[in-house]
Parts: C-alpha cells; structure tokens; sequence
C-alpha cells in the first residue's frame, strides 16, 4: 500500500511515520515529489492491510492511504507516480536525453575493445556495453573471457570515460562483476533466476533487466520487483523481443511494450534492437521507432568487423554505420522532444 501525506506534512512528520512502520517490521521507501510525498509499505500481508490503513488514516498528516492492487508494488507508477532517473557515472537514464548504449557482444581482446569504444563515443554513445561472461545456446561456442574481459573493459572506462554495462549470468559471480561494472545487466534467460535477482537487489548498483524471451510484461515487471524488494531501485528495463513463430527474425521485437511499460512503471526502459532483430539492416528502423515509442535509450552491437566477430556478427553495426544511426536517431529524437 502507499500513504500519501498531506501537504502540511513535516520532516518530522515523515520520520515518525518511517519509524513506526519500521517498527511493526515493515519495508519502507519514501518517495518525495514535487507535489506529493508518498510512503510505500512493503511487506503488509492482505489480512493486515485494512486495519493498517484505518490506523495510519488517523494521522492528521496522512490525506489518505491506497492500497496496490497490481502483483508488482514497487516498480508500478501507483507507488511512484514519478520517473525514476538512473544515474550512472554522470549519465542520466530517463531523463529527456535518449541514452545510447553500444559495443560489442563479447570483449574479444583489448584492441578491439578500445576501438571500439572510441569510435562509439565520438559517435555520441554515452554506455560502453560489451561482454565479459556469454551465455550460450551452444556449450562449445565462446564463452567469453570472464574476468580478463571485465579488466579490459576498466581500461576502456578510463579510456574513454564512459561507464560500463556488462552481463552476469551467476549468483557467485555478482561481487566480482560488481567490482568493475558500473551497471549489471540481467539478461533474457535469466529473468526468472530469482536466486540472481535477490543477490543484484542486495547490491549497490544499477541493474538493467532485459526481458525473458517468453515473458509478459508483467512477468517482466514483477521479476523487477524481485530486485526493488531488496532495497535496490536502480532499475533499468530493456526490451529486447520475444519468441513468436516469425523465423526471418532472430526476435520479434515488442515496440508496443515501450509505451505500455511507461504507462506501468515508473522505471526506464531501453531497447534491444539488435538482439531484437538478429539483423543489422533492421537495426536502425527497429531503434527509430523505439525512441518514436519513448525510449529512454537505445543498446546496440558494434564491431569494427562483423564478419570476424566471435558472437552475432549478423546483427553488429560497423562503426560507420553507428554513426549514421546516431544521426537518424537525433532527429528522431527532437520530433517527440528528446535529444541524444
């Protein structure tokens, strides 16, 4: 449930509410907008809820008390009517600039890498995503480099300056992944590892979620609430298709769940297009409409040489062709009032 305070309400007021809430052995987030401060209860069982609400009415200080109906508390736009802005190393996610993340699929060696994420800053990228750890349909294709590739991605941070998002796929191996990344991604076969979305809920860290293959979105939204549970709200959604019967398609990418998650989530979201097309060529019309959509940014792969590259060459853009795209999005971008 969530208490909304009167405007009268004082930091006083506030503390005690936290305080008594606290004490009867309740979660609590507070949420201070520019109009309204509201007060999430978590964990209130449904049998407690009606009396905790005739309770907490009484206070002078309370305009009135909301129960949730929703699966998912926390990340749903009943509980926080306000965007929630990510900030990550001097990078704003859900603000009014579409943030644009890119690199490669895998950390292949430090050259690449570097070049990488050279080419991709100067472009205007703000993110430098690649990969450390690869899951893999096949056991015998590359697995990644583990913790080599997460130096070598700290090396193009401070290259660069440019925070970075990697994946990590094992509960064992959030704490060393944590050392060097500046953002956890989740990514689609693990949504539903539960055990992995407590154990980066526990960390202080920004998390990307990506959407399983065959989830719904509010499947999607409650495995978020597994991490918002924890204490961690550092939130990112990334939408990055789905499994349907189409084959011509590595995905078939849901432009539809970007507006329908902005209407139900206070959390930002990004887009996949590149896992969410398989295609290079459909790459930039997939993250056009995306950001026409409302994303609040855009993750694509980008390999100097795609037909040399270790894993999906088939959908990473040169550089050349990154940069066009970085061009084509920032019209985009000023038509519905952003900017990249």
């Amino acid at each position: 449930m969530i208490i909304i305070l009167a405007p009268s309400a004082t930091d006083s007021d506030i503390d005690e509410l936290v305080n008594n809430l606290k004490e009867r052995g309740y979660g609590v987030h507070l949420s201070k907008g520019v109009e309204k401060t509201i007060v999430g209860v978590i964990g209130a069982h449904d049998d407690q809820k009606p009396v905790l609400a005739e309770q907490l009415s009484s206070l002078a200080y309370v305009e009135r008390v909301v129960p949730i109906l929703k699966p998912y508390k926390v990340v749903s736009r009943e509980f926080k009517p306000e965007k929630t802005i990510v900030r990550v190393g001097g990078v704003d996610i859900g603000g009014q600039k579409v943030i644009v993340m890119a690199g490669p699929c895998s950390v292949e060696n430090e050259q690449m890498t570097l070049e990488v994420a050279a080419a991709v800053k100067a472009a205007g990228a703000s993110i430098l995503r690649g990969g450390a750890f690869k899951p893999s349909t096949s056991p015998y294709s590359f697995q990644g480099l583990g913790e080599e590739g997460l130096k070598i991605l700290a090396t193009a941070r401070e290259a660069t300056g440019m925070p970075i998002i990697t994946e990590v796929m094992d509960t064992r191996d959030v704490e060393l992944v944590a050392r060097y990344a500046d953002i956890l991604q989740i990514g689609t076969r693990n949504m539903t590892n539960f055990s992995l979305l407590r154990e980066v809920g526990a960390v202080k860290k920004p998390v990307m979620l990506k959407r399983g293959m065959s989830s719904t979105i509010e499947e999607w939204l409650q495995a978020a609430e597994y991490i918002a549970n924890r204490g961690n709200y550092d939130i990112i959604l990334c939408e990055r298709g789905i499994r349907t019967f189409e084959t011509y398609t590595r995905n078939t990418f849901d432009v539809s769940s970007i507006p329908a998650v902005l209407e139900l989530s206070h959390l930002p979201i990004v887009a996949d297009p590149s896992h969410g097309t398989g295609l290079y060529k459909l790459v930039p019309p997939v993250a056009r409409a995306a950001v026409a959509a409302g994303a609040d940014g855009i993750m694509v792969e980008v390999h100097p040489h795609p037909e040399k590259a270790l894993k999906d060459g088939a959908q990473s853009l040169t550089p050349q062709n990154f940069s066009l795209l970085m061009k084509d999005l920032a019209a985009v971008a000023r038509a519905v009032g952003r900017y990249v």
